[in-house]
């Protein structure tokens, strides 16, 4: 099944790298997976829908220049949006993107939940989107490395790197 998806959508893909209209294809095949990846990191649905939009804005601008290198077409789409996201939240702020230093205040599930997120925003790109496919979307350490188009074994090293970094953050005081 996944070698015939990859072959359909590496077809599609030549196909929107000669006629730019045919990119159609490819964005209906992808627009779930990337809004729902845009949608859990935003506040908005808004938000999400404009974001959506770049990343396919700034796909379709680059889809000549792509070429295949044996991961989905996906994780391509994923590694624009992480980038779109990126812009976004140094737009809103960069008081968004630097977690706090002080913990104390961390007592209820609210404010918990903010100071996660602000602490794996502060991740590398890749560690981030490891650590939110494996445990906010619940996904396997084979099904990240199929989809990013990694061995299990680097999945495991960006895990294990992520949680080494949060933890540090954090201490002991969460």
């Amino acid at each position: 099944m996944e070698i015939l998806e990859r072959d359909c959508s590496e077809r599609l893909l030549i196909a929107a790298q000669n006629e730019p209209a045919r990119f159609a294809e490819l964005y209906q095949q992808n627009f779930d997976r990337v809004y729902a990846f845009l949608a859990r990191r935003v506040p908005s649905r808004e938000e999400a829908q404009d974001l959506t939009a770049e990343v396919f804005h700034q796909a379709l601008a680059s889809i000549r220049n792509f070429k295949w290198q044996g991961a989905p077409f996906v994780a391509w789409l994923y590694g624009i949006a992480a980038n779109v996201l990126a812009s976004h939240w140094q737009k809103v702020g960069k008081g968004a993107l630097e977690p706090p230093t002080d913990f104390s205040y961390a007592g209820d599930a609210v404010e918990r939940s903010i100071m996660l997120g602000q602490l794996v925003r502060s991740l590398s790109q890749d560690q981030r989107l490891v650590v939110v496919r494996r445990f906010v979307d619940q996904k396997s350490i084979r099904e990240i490395a199929q989809e990013l188009g990694r061995s299990e074994g680097a999945i495991k090293q960006l895990q294990l790197r992520a949680l080494e970094k949060l933890r540090e953050k954090v201490g002991k005081k969460l």
